[in-house]
């Protein structure tokens, strides 16, 4: 089994990438957030710091790519070639609303027609591995039917599934049936993504499944880091696991970021990520509380000693997805 980190916006970029390849390992893959494209096909300073070769050393990255233009996609699917990268990711799974208005991620597969045009142009023009992340569709899980004919037309890496429609969000479960059968019609190798918060998770999926070759992991790697390591460890040991990597992600940021943009940017990561990691302690919420509230460094370095000190990690960790 491979195994992927999921883009997430604000969480995995650059820095927690590295961190967790440092401490942790085990990812196969590792997807940045979406590159939003321009008809220059440059990548704004932000985007290009994420991508950034010597921002990534050691780590298999896909780029992940945001767009419904196919013009816009190859400009700067060919700026990351020349960076080095040889796999591109194309988004067709973003139900944010602010992306799905403008006809992207999600929100373009309302529009198979005009998905099909865009991959006819991507895969006759560019000499590059590509891989696709999708949803199920907009609004019902049928609309898979007539894309995932579309998806058969081409010579994909890979084609990533989140078994959810857009108007699902992360509520509701993953629509395993339909996950089935794109799996068994699919001429593409097939990755699923989509609710893997445990390694009790990852085995059910993995045996409900047989023959998958990929998973990708999101939301339960942010809220538990030690994952793939689960059920292997004694609690002390995902404590002290836990303690590490956060005390890496937390000086790299700190690394990054603190001279050029200040304490309050290191504290918005942080807390960023605690809105997931939180999740991993018995009784978190009072600690947590204060973590939130800190406006100095120094009173999060304090809260965070405290949870640490006086909280338990929940094994497999307690974070179960959007209530």
């Amino acid at each position: 089994m491979n195994y992927y980190l999921a883009p997430m916006e604000g969480i995995t970029g650059f820095v927690f990438r590295q961190a967790y390849h440092d401490c942790f390992g085990g990812m196969d893959k590792y997807f940045t957030p979406f590159l939003s494209p321009n008809q220059t096909g440059k990548l704004g300073p932000r985007e290009g710091r994420d991508v950034a070769p010597e921002n990534n050393r050691g780590m298999y990255v896909v780029p992940q790519i945001l767009t419904n233009s196919a013009a816009d996609f190859i400009r700067t699917a060919k700026t990351l070639k020349a960076m080095g990268y040889g796999e591109v990711n194309l988004n067709l799974g973003c139900p944010s609303g602010t992306v799905v208005s403008k006809k992207r991620g999600a929100g373009f597969l309302a529009f198979p027609r005009d998905v099909d045009a865009c991959l006819y142009e991507i895969f006759a023009r560019l000499d590059m591995k590509i891989s696709v992340k999708t949803r199920l569709g907009v609004r019902d899980p049928e609309e898979f039917c007539r894309l995932l004919e579309i998806y058969n037309r081409y010579n994909m890496e890979e084609l990533i599934i989140h078994p959810r429609v857009r108007e699902d969000y992360y509520k509701n479960r993953p629509r395993m049936d339909a996950f089935w059968r794109a799996f068994q019609e699919s001429k593409n190798p097939v990755c699923y993504n989509g609710d893997i918060f445990s390694g009790e998770d990852l085995e059910k999926t993995a045996g409900r499944f047989p023959g998958l070759e990929a998973v990708m992991m999101g939301r339960g790697i942010a809220a538990y880091p030690g994952l793939l390591r689960d059920g292997r460890e004694t609690p002390a040991a995902v404590k002290e696991h836990l303690r590490q990597f956060h005390d890496c992600l937390y000086e790299a940021n700190r690394r990054v970021y603190l001279k050029e943009a200040g304490p309050k940017v290191v504290l918005f990561k942080m807390k960023e990520v605690w809105c997931y990691m939180l999740y991993a302690f018995k009784d978190g919420e009072k600690p947590g509380k204060k973590i939130k509230k800190a406006q100095r460094l120094e009173e999060y370095e304090a809260a965070v000693t405290a949870i640490f000190r006086e909280r338990e990690v929940i094994p497999g960790g307690g974070y179960r997805g959007t209530p």
